[in-house]
């Protein structure tokens, strides 16, 4: 039996609408292949297909007597190589300041995008900060030189672009846009 311990392969097992109906149905106390099938509404052979996937990734263990179970062990697992899997590289290697740095560890992904943007007003204004870095001041940059710039970072370039200007690290007019706050080395 093989555990996956990759959070990916955890959730790619659990993606077939099959499968993660027969995962739930054991998870609520299905025993049997023939409870799974009624308490999923599939048919018997469906449920033991999808049963059969399920326990040869270690998601699912069937011990004589108790019937059908689902391991946790598995979750916990994948939820500690998850969060092992922390940014590979380093904020300040992005031109990151010790403050920022700090901050961007918990949103950055390994290849240095950002996973989410923060939900927290502080948070996020670090991470605006940090992006804000990125434009050159006193150059006016096109709405699509902005996006692809911020698109480098996360895919909804146009919230990260709204709340900079919103938050005041860049000013619009006429579709073009200019650094106008963030902090900015002196040299």
């Amino acid at each position: 039996m093989s555990v996956p311990v990759d959070p990916a392969a955890l959730a790619g097992m659990l993606a077939d609408p099959t499968r993660l109906r027969a995962f739930a149905a054991v998870a609520l106390g299905a025993a049997s292949a023939q409870a799974v099938a009624d308490a999923a509404g599939m048919d018997v052979k469906a449920a033991v297909r999808a049963l059969e996937r399920l326990a040869g990734a270690g998601l699912v263990v069937d011990s004589p007597g108790a019937g059908l179970a689902v391991d946790p062990t598995v979750f916990q697992v994948a939820a500690r190589a998850a969060a092992a899997a922390k940014p590979d590289v380093d904020p300040a290697s992005l031109g990151a300041t010790a403050e920022q740095a700090e901050v961007l560890r918990n949103f950055l992904t390994p290849d240095g995008r950002l996973e989410r943007i923060p939900a927290a007003h502080a948070k996020r204004l670090v991470v605006l900060d940090f992006l804000s870095q990125r434009f050159e001041p006193g150059k006016s940059y096109p709405e699509r030189d902005v996006n692809f710039m911020l698109g480098q970072f996360h895919r909804d370039y146009a919230a990260l672009r709204r709340y900079m200007v919103d938050e005041g690290f860049l000013e619009r007019r006429d579709n073009f846009y200019w650094r106008a706050g963030g902090t900015f080395d002196i040299t």
